[in-house]
């Protein structure tokens, strides 16, 4: 914990007793979901409700989705997607439309079943998703080929019921996202749009949330019910040993198209089907930032979401000029805010610099600025970074562009830093044994695989147990050689591709 600079010894000991209430009372490498939850909630980014599995999101979670939504919408906006809203509820028959796709859902649905006392003539389902409450307005809307393509994507809520662990962003029964849902007249379109779309999610991932993540393709038995294939962005938490799902980008094919007879006249007078996509993410990307950047003393936010960036504390020491130092702290956050930067001043005299400093590391922000007396008459300021600790005096006149450099290195540092942690879990194996010790050692599992549904179906079969069984994460875009002969480790058989393998959120 930083200590603050000079002061007296009474005053030290006032300001460790007040640090110490504010400090975490479990470590991430020793009790990791308690330490999860700790940090979500002291950080006042959740507030726990009285349902289970449901979350209040404070502001300091609203305003890093605010941003990423700000990013996201403007890039779909130049792909020239459409705003739309389109009904939380839906009823049984549409919804039981689409027999694969309703299987996938079931356990998870919702369902309104009475107005006040009385019982609703059929029961209301809750949107899990809104495939089938879009798609038959699409069937209505398209007639030509001049009405293709459509795109929209609506910001909402979606409710998904049924689960066992429910955990603040990473599983909980309501959750927000966007979701789009864009029509083709071929598939080569719906195909390029199903990728640039998982870039922007990497993007999402990689530039803001300073996570690495690996693009791939699901296998069959776990892509989106009633898709015909799903690509996505994995991350993964060393200190679980679990792969996490990012966000998804689905090609949905013809499939719902045939259901819910989505079809337009093409150029040559002929009937044709619709090509369709649908793609999320949602705010469990938030939670996978917290679990990758968090440390020991709470929250670590990426400069780029971070809702403050700098955080401005004035140091008064006894007989110090309270007035100059408030004035500097003031002046500094005037400038910040002035050259875009997202700087606020904690001029709260309630509580002890040492305990400020506490707070916001708990709340993760990039730079801390202390000014002081000492400061004040070097016309300096001292800035501390959250990622690494370091502190650093700087002229005030250089503030805008020191802080600009740092904030750019905290960024790109906790990228490497996470990338590092990563990579040193990836694990390449051949056979089962090493498959299941390196599952056991909590790694990130590549392994070479037939391509087979009952081989994972075995996979999973066999390494069912306390913590929960293995499955694919994806199969990477990017692959490596795969020489002619080898096997399947988990059947023998002659491998298709190389995979990851792993536990999952």
């Amino acid at each position: 914990m930083s200590t603050n600079k000079g002061g007296g010894g009474g005053k030290k000991k006032k300001e460790v007793k007040k640090e110490t209430k504010l400090g975490m009372a479990y470590k991430k490498d020793d009790n990791f979901g308690e330490w999860y939850s700790e940090v979500v909630v002291n950080s006042e980014m959740i507030e726990y409700y009285d349902i289970s599995g449901c979350y209040i999101l404070r502001p300091w979670a609203m305003e890093i989705w605010e941003l990423l939504k700000e990013f996201f919408d403007a890039e779909i906006k130049k792909l020239k997607l459409k705003p739309y809203y389109f009904p939380l509820f839906v009823t049984e028959n549409v919804l039981q439309k689409e027999k694969d796709h309703i299987e996938g859902f079931a356990p998870e649905v919702a369902w309104v079943t009475k107005s006040g006392k009385s019982d609703l003539e059929a029961p209301i389902a809750i949107r899990p998703t809104s495939e089938t409450v879009m798609y038959p307005y699409f069937s209505k809307w398209i007639r030509s080929h001049r009405d293709l393509p459509l795109k929209c994507n609506q910001w909402c809520n979606v409710v998904r019921w049924e689960f066992s662990n429910p955990t603040p962003f990473i599983r909980s029964r309501e959750f927000l996202w966007q979701e789009g849902h864009t029509v083709f007249a071929t598939k080569e379109e719906a195909d390029e749009e199903v990728l640039q779309i998982l870039e922007l999610y990497r993007r999402i991932y990689e530039e803001f949330l300073a996570v690495p993540v690996s693009k791939g393709r699901k296998s069959e038995m776990e892509k989106f019910a009633g898709g015909l294939y799903t690509t996505s962005v994995e991350a993964f938490i060393p200190n679980t040993g679990r792969g996490i799902q990012g966000a998804t980008s689905h090609c949905l094919g013809q499939n719902f198209a045939k259901m819910f007879d989505i079809t337009f006249e093409n150029e040559k007078g002929e009937r044709s089907m619709v090509w369709q996509n649908s793609w999320a993410y949602t705010t469990r990307a938030i939670g996978v930032m917290v679990m990758t950047h968090g440390d020991d003393k709470g929250l670590v936010l990426p400069p780029k979401v971070a809702p403050i960036q700098v955080i401005v504390i004035p140091v008064p020491f006894k007989d110090a000029d309270t007035t100059a130092i408030k004035g500097a702290c003031e002046s500094a956050v005037y400038t910040l805010n002035q050259a875009g930067i997202r700087a606020d001043l904690d001029a709260r005299e309630n509580y002890s610099p040492g305990w400020k400093y506490s707070q916001w590391e708990m709340k993760g922000v990039p730079l801390r600025i202390e000014i002081g007396p000492k400061d004040l008459a070097n016309k300096q300021v001292r800035i501390v970074r959250r990622d690494n600790g370091t502190k650093v005096d700087i002229p005030s006149t250089d503030l805008v562009e020191q802080v600009r450099v740092l904030l750019d290195g905290i960024q790109a540092n906790l990228l490497e830093t996470a990338k590092a942690k990563r990579d040193a879990c990836v694990v390449i194996i051949s056979t089962w044994d090493e498959f299941i010790a390196a599952l056991n050692d909590k790694k990130l599992i590549l392994a070479p695989w037939c391509d087979e549904e009952e081989v994972e179906k075995d996979v999973k079969a066999r390494t069912k147990g306390e913590l929960g069984a293995a499955k694919t994460l994806c199969t990477p875009f990017d692959q490596p050689d795969l020489p002619s002969g080898t096997a399947c480790f988990a059947s023998g058989k002659p491998a298709q591709k190389w995979s990851f393998w792993g536990r999952s959120y």
